[in-house]
């Protein structure tokens, strides 16, 4: 490894000294740290090391490392597909609960070593994209590692929506929104939504309603080659969100069809450990041991 781009929450000093310790140890190992601009402003190291902003910063490097928690990694992992990039992602858990961050705190240093000397594992996760239509016109189109949602606005009425998986009617849908989650994104908002839990091996994408007003209308574990279509009712007076991973946000309007299928790509997360699934939700949810 030559080059590493480190990026880092802003609001977050632990995150900061992180980065800023990652940064040094890198080049003391002769690994060329590239900081994320504003990561580097707000930790007091602009000038001091190679910068590139959020959106080139995976271009070069050959990998980037992201410190602080889930949301961080998610920001991170959209810099680097929408750049086209195949980089590998590794995340430092910073925040709290971090069902995609790796490594913690205590273990940067022992990732840090694994990293420079080879001993990583790759895993690829699914990817989906989301597009917006109305009529023949595309109006927006994102990937997402987690999700991609339809919710109503603060003010906003339950929703009404179609659903169709491969051009087939599966139901009318009344609820507080819909959830369309990948393997990665199951213990995320489709978790809390009352989704099930899947492994990241299994390629497939979980259909959630959530708060349905039908109660007989529960999640539905989809393959991932399906083609899924949404048809919302949205009235003139209406406020419908569609959603990719908390990151980006387009409001639908009147006659807009959004379409969600598997991303001809996928991103790439780096392990440095080797805990496996079953760790992390025991230690994450608090299952216990035996």
């Amino acid at each position: 490894m030559q080059r590493a781009g480190l990026v880092a929450r802003l609001t977050l000093p632990d995150a900061l000294a992180a980065l800023a310790e990652a940064a040094a140890w890198l080049h003391r190992r002769g690994c060329t740290p590239v900081l994320e601009r504003d990561s580097a402003e707000a930790a007091g190291l602009a000038g001091r090391w190679t910068t590139a902003s959020r959106d080139t910063l995976a271009r070069d490097v050959d990998v980037v490392i992201a410190f602080g928690g889930d949301g961080t990694l998610l920001g991170a992992a959209s810099a680097v597909v929408h750049a086209n990039d195949d980089t590998p992602l590794l995340g430092v858990n910073l925040g709290h609960l971090g069902f995609l961050t790796e490594v913690s705190r205590a273990d940067l240093e022992p990732a840090l070593e694994a990293l420079v000397s080879g001993r990583t594992t790759i895993e690829t996760r699914l990817l989906l994209k989301g597009r917006v239509m109305r009529g023949a016109d595309l109006v927006d189109q994102h990937l997402a590692l987690n999700d991609i949602v339809i919710t109503r606005g603060a003010l906003s009425r339950m929703i009404e929506i179609d659903v169709y998986v491969d051009d087939r009617f599966v139901c009318h849908v009344k609820a507080d929104g819909i959830i369309l989650a990948t393997a990665t994104g199951s213990t995320a908002y489709n978790l809390s939504a009352g989704g099930p839990i899947l492994h990241p091996a299994v390629d497939a994408i979980v259909f959630t309603p959530i708060a349905p007003h039908t109660l007989t209308q529960r999640p539905l574990v989809l393959p991932a080659a399906a083609q899924i279509r949404l048809e919302p009712v949205v009235e003139p007076e209406s406020d419908i969100l569609l959603t990719f991973d908390g990151q980006f946000g387009a409001p639908l309007g009147p006659g807009d069809v959004v379409t969600v299928g598997r991303a001809p790509r996928v991103l790439r997360l780096v392990r440095t450990s080797g805990r496996t699934h079953f760790d992390v939700l025991r230690e994450k949810l608090k299952w216990g041991n035996p």
